[in-house]
């Protein structure tokens, strides 16, 4: 995929009725994540490569990239710090965790240090801030 790719899929997400049990998938689908990734990110069985200590509450983790958990309404700084305070995230060499509650959206690339903070429907404003989730690197 390609940023304007990106960029429609990402807008056309923030625009749907928030789904939180599928954010985290469709949020990956977005900057180009196969579907059969995607499946193994859903699994419940062995193959499954969802690597989040977080599960339980949905974390979704997937290796060298990203850490997602929707949050509690009003809880998204709280879950972010969860987020990079979590065991595996630093184990799966995550580069970003993300945490939104459908109202509001936090993000932190964790090698930069650099943040978003954005009401939900505003996330497509920041799509650049995770192109490298598609491979795609960007220079200052």
């Amino acid at each position: 995929m390609n940023a304007v790719e990106i960029e429609e899929a990402i807008s056309n997400l923030a625009e749907q009725e928030f789904d939180s049990a599928n954010f985290a998938f469709a949020f990956l689908e977005a900057f180009g994540n196969k579907e059969i990734t995607i499946k193994r990110l859903k699994s419940e069985k062995k193959d499954c490569t969802n690597a989040s200590d977080l599960k339980a509450e949905g974390g979704v983790l997937q290796r060298y990239n990203i850490h997602i958990l929707v949050s509690p309404k009003g809880e998204t700084a709280n879950t972010l710090t969860k987020l990079k305070n979590s065991a595996s995230t630093e184990k799966a060499k995550v580069k970003f965790v993300l945490a939104t509650d459908g109202k509001y959206f936090e993000a932190e690339d964790l090698s930069s240090g650099e943040t978003v903070a954005c009401n939900y429907k505003d996330f497509p404003d920041h799509f650049g801030f995770f192109l490298p989730l598609a491979g795609i690197t960007t220079v200052k």
